[in-house]
């Protein structure tokens, strides 16, 4: 039965998959990832998924999570809104991304991790200013 899901998630991912256009930069950052209203009332925060990036470019990123459910939500499924949280060395960087596409890596591996290609939608000026910085560092 997981292989039948993995199948459907594969499918899906591909048809829903598109490219980025922003040159990408490799980085490697930890990560927090998180669903908006994807908590019970009874717990005092949202459930977070921890991962690492791939990659970075001005307009989008790409993340590698163990998991492609958090809280029982599905990350390309619903509203299609993710938050994701990471440290640069200039301070904490808060965004909302969508992501548009997703593949399973590690495919021999007993643990199975997942690339998921995020666009940003949304982050506030000090953190997008500390963000762009970071970009220069990495040419």
């Amino acid at each position: 039965m997981p292989e039948v899901v993995r199948s459907i998630v594969a499918r899906f991912c591909q048809f829903v998959g598109t490219h980025s256009r922003a040159p990408r930069l490799p980085t490697r950052l930890p990560l927090s990832v998180s669903v908006p209203n994807s908590w019970s009332p009874g717990t005092r925060r949202a459930p977070v998924l921890k991962g690492h990036m791939r990659d970075i470019s001005r307009t989008g990123l790409a993340l590698i999570v163990p998991s492609l459910q958090l809280a029982n939500r599905h990350l390309m499924g619903g509203p299609g809104r993710l938050q994701i949280s990471f440290e640069l060395p200039s301070g904490p960087v808060n965004l909302n991304a969508a992501p548009v596409r997703c593949e399973r890596v590690d495919e021999l591996s007993v643990f199975s991790h997942y690339l998921v290609g995020a666009h940003i939608t949304e982050m506030n000026r000090n953190d997008r200013d500390r963000f762009v910085e970071y970009l220069r560092t990495l040419h």
